[in-house]
């Protein structure tokens, strides 16, 4: 698989869906969740905000991961929704759900907000593969 302009707009493209579902999940969804764990395990508004660049790299990188591996296993003949459901799912399974669940062990998340966070997580990982999917048909 070539590293084409193809696979570069689908990464900034992806890199924007991305930060959008994040900042509906996280930023709305989320937000009175995380309040409540402020300040023993979340930072304060202003230093999340100065920690910002990580978060703009965090997905960066996941966007070109997403992309990378989407077009990587795709195949050829099948439908283009079909398999962004499925990527966008398994993708999760593989990142989204063990990594809230991790969280809940090993530091002081909520059971049931770890739970929110892989649904609603899963959800936006079904969408973004439908993304690159669509864009890789």
């Amino acid at each position: 698989m070539p590293f084409d302009k193809k696979l570069w707009i689908s990464v900034v493209v992806l890199f924007v869906v991305l930060m959008v579902l994040g900042g509906v999940v996280h930023g709305i969804l989320l937000a009175g969740d995380y309040q409540a764990l402020m300040p023993q395990v979340m930072r304060p508004e202003a230093e999340a905000q100065a920690h910002m660049g990580y978060m703009l790299i965090a997905h960066a990188i996941m966007a070109f991961g997403f992309c990378w591996l989407y077009r990587a296993g795709r195949e050829a003949g099948k439908p283009w929704l079909g398999q962004g459901v499925r990527f966008g799912f398994a993708f999760a399974l593989a990142a989204a759900v063990p990594i809230y669940l991790i969280y809940h062990a090993v530091a002081n998340f909520p059971l049931d907000l770890a739970l929110k966070q892989a649904v609603f997580d899963t959800l936006s990982a079904i969408v973004a593969g439908i993304a690159v999917a669509f864009l890789n048909k």
